[in-house]
């Protein structure tokens, strides 16, 4: 009976296939891990990079750039939110009409058959003092 090896070996490891990310001073020169005082989150660090950088018109792209964005995924959650309420309120509207509907429906139904009643008893009774 022959044993698996514990790992394919074709398959790269996490460390043939995640590299350190290589960090960089305000220059943008490389800068060893031991020589920064205290290491900065990514996101920090790009968000200093871009204050110290960008000119207005990049700050104004990327306001315009995540406005879009926002605005794209808001439309399609407000589309559906939207569509669900008039779905809602339409079902209710409807479901109100079909009931005043069918009361003024059944109203008119007893006034005609009582009418009907009336006139056929007055008839016979007409008809039976002949």
């Amino acid at each position: 009976m022959s044993q698996n090896p514990p790992f394919d070996p074709s398959i790269p490891v996490l460390t043939e296939v995640v590299s350190e990310p290589v960090l960089t001073d305000v220059a943008g020169e490389p800068v060893a891990p031991a020589s920064l005082p205290a290491q900065e989150p990514f996101a920090e660090q790009l968000e200093r990079r871009a204050t110290e950088r960008w000119t207005g018109e990049e700050w104004s792209v990327l306001e315009r750039r995540v406005t879009e964005r926002v605005l794209q995924q808001l439309q399609g959650r407000v589309d559906f939110v939207l569509g669900q309420r008039v779905r809602d309120a339409m079902a209710d509207a409807m479901q109100r009409t079909l009931e005043n509907f069918t009361a003024d429906l059944r109203e008119g139904l007893h006034e005609a058959l009582g009418e009907i009643v009336s006139r056929a008893v007055t008839e016979e009774i007409e008809y039976l003092r002949k």
